[in-house]
């Protein structure tokens, strides 16, 4: 499997009355997608937050909605960089129908590198480069 892609069923409890997926889960099942894509790649946010003292907070998030997911879909998380600076990454998303393919949302996460004091700090040399790798 596409180590960019999550999926993720969506639940009776994500649902309303109507089956149609709450809109903020999508902002969930992007951060799903962003935690098993950077595992993926190797720089888990456990080994992060314990070996390297560095959160990734989110600054910034944006999605923009195109379909409705609904009552036990799989939704495929397909999560890729979108932007890497000195001390952010910006990580892109692209939320899909794994039955029939329709595009449900793209959106973004916008991260800085922070250490446990709260300052923000440049990317670890061994994290970047992990990243760039992965650049579009």
């Amino acid at each position: 499997m596409d180590p960019k892609i999550t999926e993720i069923r969506v639940r009776y409890a994500d649902t309303d009355q109507m089956s149609v997926a709450y809109y903020a889960n999508y902002l969930v099942w992007m951060e799903v997608g962003r935690t098993e894509y950077l595992r993926n790649l190797g720089i888990p946010y456990r080994d992060m937050e314990r070996d390297d003292d560095i959160i990734l907070p989110v600054k910034e998030a944006f999605v923009d909605y195109k379909s409705s997911a609904r009552y036990d879909d799989v939704v495929a998380v397909k999560s890729y960089i979108a932007e890497l600076g000195r001390a952010s990454v910006k990580i892109g998303y692209e939320l899909s129908n794994k039955d029939d393919g329709r595009l449900l949302a793209t959106g973004y996460t916008l991260h800085p590198f922070v250490n446990r004091a709260g300052k923000i700090i440049r990317i670890p040399e061994k994290i970047r480069a992990v990243l760039e790798k992965e650049c579009l």
